[in-house]
């Protein structure tokens, strides 16, 4: 089992679901209304663990109603949250509207992640004694960088999700062993993608490539479902790619791509997020087909 150590966001999710996205100044009738704990934190670190991991989630939250349930969904999910400190001021949250589609448009706050500037002790040793290191670009760039620096000194995998895309300094890129990116963030990152040693690239339905050192390169095609949210897919192939790394990258592909697209079968980003017995029914499946 893994043991994988997440730096990163925890939100309350507000999900709309609508027939189609309104244009600019223009107001519709939605059809369905969730609260669901997400943020790509969380999400990734809970995927991890249904994916078989041992998973420590080290963030933040508010000092508001969604703060107890935030906390609740982690450790319903089995991940531990002795790294999720409370500040002051609310919580995150993630304004989400679906449409018929199944394609979504997301407007994030960043309440109490935009305050995760310091690392604990107890958050360094953790982060040492993990075997991947997960990090996403919804918390300070500062503390990903620290994060970063002290796992690549302990011999941890640095894996990074730059996600939402920005600009990050050279330092942040030189700690980075593995990078999740969508086609948007690979065409935009190229020039600095080249230096990171394994980049894993997700394809929507095409499934996803790798690109490795010495010019190694692997591809699996995508999982046929019946789409019904999109939310959370991405996570949910992060977290199963960094739960099944040490196996390899054509394994660590394979459960990624199939967590994810089982993934958009369900609404929600943490509630739809597939168990490992669920990935290896459709994995085993697949196989025969």
């Amino acid at each position: 089992m893994a043991r994988i150590v997440v730096v990163g966001s925890i939100n309350m999710d507000l999900v709309t679901t609508v027939g189609r996205r309104p244009e600019a100044g223009e107001t519709v009738s939605g059809d369905r209304f969730a609260l669901v704990p997400g943020g790509k934190g969380s999400n990734q670190a809970i995927a991890a663990r249904r994916a078989g991991a041992e998973v420590e989630l080290v963030g933040a939250v508010g000092a508001d109603v969604f703060a107890e349930a935030l906390r609740r969904v982690l450790r319903d999910a089995g991940v531990g949250d002795s790294g999720l400190r409370a500040v002051e001021g609310p919580s995150g949250i993630a304004s989400i509207v679906v449409d018929g589609g199944g394609e979504n448009t997301i407007i994030v706050v960043a309440g109490a992640n935009g305050r995760m500037t310091e690392l604990s002790a107890a958050d360094l040793d953790a982060i040492a004694g993990a075997d991947v290191l997960m990090c996403q670009l919804e918390i300070p760039v500062l503390t990903v960088l620290a994060a970063a620096r002290h796992a690549r000194a302990n011999g941890t995998v640095v894996l990074l999700n730059p996600s939402p895309v920005q600009e990050l300094p050279d330092e942040v890129w030189a700690e980075v062993d593995v990078a999740v990116v969508n086609e948007g963030e690979a065409a935009r990152l190229a020039g600095v993608l080249t230096a990171v040693p394994h980049v894993v690239t997700t394809l929507g339905a095409a499934g996803a490539s790798y690109r490795g050192p010495g010019g190694l390169a692997l591809a699996h095609p995508g999982v046929r479902v019946q789409v019904v949210d999109t939310t959370g897919a991405g996570d949910a192939f992060t977290g199963a790619l960094a739960a099944h790394w040490h196996e390899g990258p054509a394994t660590a592909l394979a459960w990624a791509c199939t967590a994810g697209a089982l993934t958009t079968t369900k609404l929600g980003a943490s509630a739809s997020i597939p168990e490992s017995a669920e990935i290896e029914r459709l994995l085993a499946e697949t196989e025969v087909r």
